[in-house]
């Protein structure tokens, strides 16, 4: 059994820092960096190595998620302000993993129309 197991982690199938590598490249399009932190732990993932594959999502990256699951959450709903926008959309951005300074941005550019031509 442990020759097998020595066998797939040389044939790198068994790699740890590529599997959260990889994880939070996939989930960092719909997710903050905290939800794939607590996926990966979930998973058995070393938490220091979790954490450096969490530390490859730039702010603006994660901001320009936000902004695109806020613009989607918001939908074609009518809101009397921006509190309404940030209290409707900020938790649902909030459990899945987005650090509340994040949320308040995107919000922000949803409500003041100023998202960037890049994350429309």
């Amino acid at each position: 059994m442990d020759a097998a197991v020595d066998r797939l982690v040389d044939l790198r199938y068994l790699d740890d820092r590529l599997f959260a590598e990889g994880h939070v490249r996939r989930r960092s399009a719909t997710r903050g960096p905290l939800a794939p932190s607590a996926e990966l732990a979930a998973r058995g993932v070393d938490r220091a190595l979790a954490d450096r594959a969490v530390q490859g999502i730039d702010p603006e990256s994660q901001l320009a998620a936000a902004t695109r699951l806020v613009e989607r959450m918001a939908g074609q709903k009518s809101f009397a302000g921006y509190r309404e926008l940030l209290d409707s959309t900020g938790p649902k951005l909030v459990r899945r993993g987005f650090a509340p300074g994040i949320v308040r941005r995107a919000c922000r550019a949803v409500w003041e129309g100023t998202v960037p031509a890049s994350e429309a």
